[in-house]
């Protein structure tokens, strides 16, 4: 049988981890026969006693309690580095977990639905091609979310900064393939299909992928590495797919709302470093047409920001941080290279 790794990463969402726990085990006993599950906590020094709810009602699963926030990036690598993978060099102490087939990246905010987990395996168990495969994901309230993606283009970016929001019509074209989107039909349909990636909330990748390439970019905090590799896979002639059939509910950005505005710096520091890294795969211009974008868009947040606060809407307190976020943005957009 297949053999699967699970990486759950945690950072003071004890309840919601809970509730994933409960349900990767749901869906690994649906499976039992098919599939092999091995599943690791990495708490980024939670201060909501999440660790030791782990150790305490879950004692077969596998826990590593970092004593600082490690970020997506360098949990997960820590994460690969007990399944066997060289691909941290971070010196804490680690389990040694048996070499998987594939490994899962899954939040700690997400609740696996039923076979998902099997169905993701089998996605890449009979696609020789399939580098990585992610879920179809839902809300918590049950609603649509979109959890695959095109590769960032210009016009994704200008609808981000500029959603037209009241225009008639404009959800048609937020939720196209301008805007970076996959029809919904494909989603409701059973057969995977090929993406250019997948969002890194539930995201099955192969080992020999991991071993060939290595894990995810350290030089991202947060936001960005899932794309990253995507990209790495392509170039190396991997394909990656969604999977219909692999249901998982998100309940969206649990740990980034708690630290509402340091998180949009990190997205926003994480975007432009993936633009510069890849500069070389896109026209002469390009990235300046994207730092132009960047600037127009920040600056027109800003003046928003201005207005809100001007009439009342917002105090003193909030206006400032978020006016300090979109400052520390324009820093990170004149920097001419990758730190």
């Amino acid at each position: 049988m297949p053999r699967l790794g699970v990486i759950i990463l945690n950072y003071n969402t004890r309840d919601l981890l809970r509730r994933c726990l409960q349900s990767v085990y749901a869906s690994a006993a649906c499976t039992a026969e098919r599939l092999i599950v091995d599943v690791l906590v990495v708490d980024s020094a939670s201060t909501d006693d999440s660790a030791a709810m782990v150790k305490r009602e879950f004692p077969d699963t596998h826990l590593i309690a970092s004593p600082t926030n490690l970020g997506y990036t360098g949990g997960n690598n820590l994460g690969l580095q007990a399944f066997g993978f060289a691909v941290s060099e971070r010196q804490l102490p680690i389990p040694e977990l048996p070499a998987p087939d594939y490994i899962l990246l899954l939040n700690a905010d997400t609740e696996v639905n039923e076979d998902a987990l099997w169905q993701m395996a089998l996605c890449l168990v009979t696609t020789p091609g399939a580098g990585a495969c992610g879920a179809h994901l839902h809300y918590g309230n049950g609603t649509f979310q979109h959890g695959a993606f095109k590769f960032p283009s210009l016009a994704q970016l200008a609808l981000d900064f500029f959603p037209l929001t009241g225009v008639p019509g404009i959800h048609r074209l937020h939720n196209s393939g301008m805007n970076g989107r996959y029809p919904q039909p494909l989603w409701r349909g059973t057969q995977p299909f090929p993406v250019d990636f997948v969002l890194g909330a539930a995201l099955m990748v192969r080992a020999a992928v991991i071993r060939q390439l290595g894990g995810l970019d350290d030089g991202y905090f947060m936001y960005c590495e899932e794309l990253d590799w995507a990209v790495r896979m392509r170039l190396a002639g991997w394909q990656v797919y969604a999977v219909p059939l692999a249901r998982v509910t998100h309940h969206e950005g649990q740990s980034s709302k708690q630290v509402r505005w340091p998180a949009f710096v990190r997205l926003w520091r994480s975007r432009l470093r993936f633009y510069r890294k890849y500069q070389g795969l896109h026209p002469i211009g390009y990235l300046t047409a994207v730092r132009l974008l960047v600037a127009l868009g920040i600056r027109w947040r800003m003046w928003q920001a201005d207005r809100r606060f001007a009439k009342g809407a917002v105090d003193g307190t909030a206006w400032q941080e978020e006016r300090a976020a979109y400052r520390a943005v324009l820093r990170a957009l004149s920097q001419r290279t990758n730190p």
